[in-house]
């Protein structure tokens, strides 16, 4: 699986590189700019790219935008966002082409290797893995939004955790509920936000999309 990592710190760039590189992802180029990162995700177009929000030259949001113009030019291109910091605006523009494959996790709160190489895949695999704080920090301001205010809270608590990638059977686990009950959630989920069967989308994808994107 071929890797473009996005980080300015050379420790920290060299650690990402170590990891995957010995859980067999090939790195195909490491930087450590915005304008590198557009550049290298145009060329090598990766299976996923693991990106910080901050870089050089004016270590704002440098990172998020240079994955939104990389994603405008290869349509669906897999991003997982590794940051200290939640950019609202550029995490709802990231989101709200509807691609899939897309996630974002903040750097303190990743717990383990396992974690971060789990949602890595998940990520290049087109699905979501969305941090909590993250998630809650995008709907803040979407209460008054439809069609999400005809979920019920448990439907919402589903799609939360949806969100952050879990299968049915985690969800049902943590819920301490069976996974036929999650699966009917999930079915009113799709229903309330208008996704039909399709074999080309994948409903649970365009749901967590639609849920947190601007």
């Amino acid at each position: 699986m071929r890797v473009v990592i996005a980080e300015d710190l050379a420790l920290l760039r060299d650690g990402l590189i170590r990891l995957l590189e010995a859980y067999q992802f090939e790195v195909v180029e490491a930087v450590d700019n915005g304008p590198g990162l557009l550049r290298a995700l145009i060329t090598h177009k990766p299976d996923v790219a693991v990106v910080d929000v901050r870089l050089p030259p004016s270590f704002t949001d440098e990172g998020l935008r240079a994955a939104i113009q990389a994603r405008r030019e290869v349509p669906g291109l897999p991003v997982l966002v590794l940051s200290q910091y939640v950019e609202q605006l550029y995490a709802r523009e990231l989101l709200s082409d509807r691609a899939g494959g897309v996630g974002y996790l903040l750097k303190d709160r990743v717990s383990n290797v396992g974690q971060f190489v789990d949602a890595v895949k998940r990520v290049a695999a087109g699905g979501t893995a969305m941090d909590p704080e993250v998630i809650s920090a995008l709907l803040v301001r979407r209460a008054s939004d439809e069609p999400l205010t005809t979920l019920t809270p448990r439907e919402r608590e589903v799609l939360e955790f949806m969100a952050e990638g879990r299968s049915n059977s985690a969800i049902a686990a943590r819920m301490f509920v069976t996974e036929k009950a999650v699966s009917k959630h999930s079915n009113n989920i799709f229903a309330k936000l208008g996704l039909e069967q399709s074999e080309e989308d994948n409903r649970r994808v365009l749901a967590v999309l639609a849920y947190l994107q601007a």
